[in-house]
């Protein structure tokens, strides 16, 4: 399983970017997808995850409302829509992908098994 994540880039606080990761070397569609983060000094954080269908979607608190996390499970592709961003968005963003039909959560990294190389999203203030 390869997973190739981009579209980040510099922005300022208040605006928004759409982070792709198209997956390759796998059924994508049996696949649970997560984005996580990374900001310097600290550890990977849960950003938000998506179901193998798409219907459920889960969310870190901090980023209800502002992100949204989507599938095209035709493009082999998930997104995260970021909106309202703010400098503590900072961070290196790696999308992630757990084989299985689970409707969990999963928001615990140790959980997935195939990461993506990360694209770096800088929000400044």
């Amino acid at each position: 399983v390869q997973l190739q994540a981009f579209g980040g880039g510099f922005v300022q606080a208040g605006g928004y970017l759409r982070l792709s990761c198209a997956a390759s070397g796998c059924s994508f569609s049996s696949y649970h997808m997560g984005w996580f983060r990374q900001a310097p000094g600290k550890e990977r954080e849960f950003v938000a995850s998506i179901t193998w269908s798409g219907v459920s979607t889960y969310y870190a608190d901090s980023e209800k409302g502002r992100f949204t996390i989507s599938r095209d499970n035709a493009k082999n592709t998930v997104y995260l829509q970021m909106i309202s961003l703010k400098p503590e968005d900072t961070a290196v963003y790696y999308c992630a992908a757990r084989s299985g039909y689970g409707t969990r959560r999963y928001d615990d990294r140790l959980t997935y098994s195939y990461w993506g190389q990360g694209t770096l999203v800088t929000v400044s203030s």
